[in-house]
């Protein structure tokens, strides 16, 4: 196994891979995608347990995902079973998943703990509350809060350590130790790619976002606007999922096959 690097004007064709791969299948990738925000949504009923066994499993949401658009790319239909990938391949990948999970845990509470030392509790997440208006003001008030600036910065080493990991352990047969380390030093060889990766979802997430204020001001009612709206965050959020398979694929290269058949059972949790 070795990292390949890849040129700056990559990201940007991974956005555009994403996107065409989703539109093959819009309603099986969009599906997938709300049932893992359903799950996390009734775990986090239970109290910080909940939230820590929905956080836990973000990895093999992210495996799931994946494997669904490798599905969707090659002309089949994903099915629902792909999204609990993660817990089919046997004890040691199982296992594997499991330790990785847990390490994503510990470490975005490690963030969150970071940055509470810089301006209070951060949440974990940001749920919509029935009478509350988001506004341009309000985002940006919170975007501009300390203890969010830090944590955006500490968690971005989590993200680069995380983004690859799932893959390589289930896939690969690669320890989730090491897998995090793996994948910290791709995005990193490749930082070019991934800057402009984020960029283009960036731009695409904004002009959707002014879009809809166009959409807005012109069918008026916030009632109206909640039905437009979110189908159409649920789409986005899915399409950009299923563009990280190809970050995945196109940032390594391994000797022989695929690799997606290998052996696991060799892997230790370190």
């Amino acid at each position: 196994m070795r990292v390949q690097i890849n040129k700056a004007g990559t990201g940007w064709q991974w956005v555009k891979r994403g996107m065409r791969t989703f539109l093959r299948q819009p309603l099986a990738m969009s599906g997938l995608f709300f049932m893992f925000m359903a799950l996390v949504s009734v775990l986090s009923i239970v109290p910080v347990l909940g939230t820590a066994v929905a956080v836990a499993l973000v990895p093999a949401a992210t495996l799931g995902l994946m494997a669904a658009t490798r599905e969707a790319e090659q002309g089949r239909f994903p099915m629902p079973s792909l999204l609990i990938t993660a817990f089919r391949g046997g004890s040691a990948r199982t296992r594997n998943m499991l330790v990785l999970g847990a390490l994503y845990a510990a470490g975005l509470f490690l963030v969150m703990g970071i940055a509470a030392l810089f301006a209070g509790a951060v949440p974990a997440a940001a749920p919509i509350a029935d009478n509350t208006e988001v506004t341009p003001e309000a985002m940006s008030a919170a975007i501009g809060r300390p203890g969010m600036g830090v944590a955006l910065l500490a968690y971005l080493p989590v993200l680069m350590a995380f983004w690859h990991a799932p893959a390589l352990v289930f896939w690969h047969g690669v320890s989730p130790v090491k897998s995090l380390f793996f994948s910290l030093v791709a995005c990193w060889n490749n930082k070019g790619a991934m800057l402009l990766f984020t960029l283009g979802w960036a731009g695409v997430f904004i002009i959707t976002g002014l879009l809809l204020g166009v959409l807005g001001s012109i069918v008026g009612g916030p009632q109206v606007m909640q039905i437009v709206v979110y189908p159409i965050v649920l789409f986005m959020a899915s399409m950009f999922h299923t563009s990280l398979w190809f970050t995945f694929r196109d940032s390594f290269r391994f000797d022989g096959a695929d690799g997606a058949d290998q052996p696991a059972s060799a892997a230790d949790p370190f």
